[in-house]
């Protein structure tokens, strides 16, 4: 992969432990980008420095204009230490239910399964982290374990290391890692099998989401792999294939970007419309890949947890939503409805665990 040269300084810089001089490079750089970018902390592909680098700030406030704070998580980085947590997380194991830590392939994940599973197929939800995240930060801000919970299901939540990516991101925008039968899309279907093992998986109800970089990656594994995934979710994140490199990553962010053309595999988008660190526009390009011939679109507007919000269905002849494509009015780069215990979730706006699941029990048959 080719690194733009000022990132590769910074990145010299941090490791050097000059601070003071890689932030004042990632201020020149990061000079056309919004000031107010990013919320929350799913951002960055690496400090190598992958596209969300603008995010590895507190999650609960925007990025400050002089990026204060900064030096203190490049050189936590810099020297291989664990990025700063937060504290006061809420429980992310329902009452019955179990949260197992496994590991298949080299690739690290803790696997939710349900009070009520006693043997029985039960589908299974892929959940991938945004950048700095892990499966327990991504756990407690989306929800989803209690959504599981409610609705019978497995959810696996795949760690991206840092020797893969030094702020835990998904590599989203590498061509390597956008195709079938390796890389990191190879890595997560392969987790199917690996759960399936030791729990009944129904394999007909197989469903992958992500947020940011992570939302970006479900997109790519469900694209990569229209046979083994039933549906995707993709929140705050972009097409498959929006870009090839760490520039385009950059660019696709800002603008958008609308990359290859992909596959109709059944679709659900979530965006905040006030996001300032991945453009709405990639939403709308995701939600392009995804909508087949034949369908028709019909739009809603309502109100959940004070936000206000739009969503687009498109419906196949029986009415069925194939693809819906929700708009957050208000909201930043952070999981809609979920909870401040976790990085990079907002309470306020509709559930997207939730509407998630909904969505994708859906889709079976």
């Amino acid at each position: 992969m080719n690194v733009h040269p000022d990132m590769a300084e910074a990145t010299r810089l941090t490791q050097a432990g000059r601070l003071a001089d890689a932030t004042a490079l990632l201020q020149r750089i990061l000079g056309n980008a919004p000031a107010t970018a990013a919320p929350g902390r799913s951002g960055p592909p690496t400090l190598d420095l992958k596209p969300d680098a603008v995010e590895v700030m507190e999650p609960q406030g925007p990025l400050p204009h002089d990026l204060q704070g900064l030096g203190d998580v490049l050189g936590r980085l810099g020297k291989g230490g664990p990025l700063p947590r937060r504290r006061g997380r809420a429980d992310v194991v329902p009452a019955g239910g179990r949260f197992l830590e496994r590991a298949h392939g080299g690739l690290a994940y803790k696997l939710y399964v349900p009070s009520g599973y006693a043997g029985q197929p039960l589908p299974l939800v892929v959940m991938l982290h945004g950048c700095t995240q892990d499966p327990d930060d991504f756990a407690a801000g989306t929800g989803m374990n209690r959504a599981a919970e409610a609705r019978g299901c497995l959810v696996a939540y795949p760690a991206q290391g840092q020797s893969a990516n030094m702020q835990r991101c998904w590599n989203w925008f590498r061509p390597e890692d956008q195709r079938r039968g390796g890389g990191e899309p190879a890595r997560i279907a392969g987790l199917i099998d690996a759960v399936a093992a030791d729990f009944a998986v129904d394999r007909k109800r197989v469903y992958v989401a992500g947020l940011s970089a992570g939302g970006a990656m479900a997109a790519v594994v469900g694209q990569a792999y229209p046979d083994l995934f039933a549906a995707v979710g993709v929140h705050s994140g972009l097409a498959a294939g929006a870009a090839r490199d760490m520039g385009g990553a950059f660019a696709a962010m800002r603008g958008g970007g609308a990359g290859a053309a992909g596959k109709a595999v059944p679709t659900i988008v979530f965006h905040g419309e006030a996001d300032a660190t991945v453009a709405p526009v990639n939403g709308e390009q995701a939600v392009s890949q995804a909508v087949g011939a034949g369908l028709v679109p019909r739009v809603e507007r309502g109100e959940a947890n004070g936000r206000a919000y739009g969503r687009t269905r498109y419906e196949d002849a029986s009415g069925a939503a194939k693809v819906e494509h929700w708009r957050v009015a208000g909201a930043g780069h952070a999981w809609s409805g979920g909870d401040k215990a976790g990085s990079y979730a907002d309470p306020k706006g509709p559930d997207a665990s939730a509407e998630m699941l909904r969505f994708f029990l859906a889709q079976e048959g």
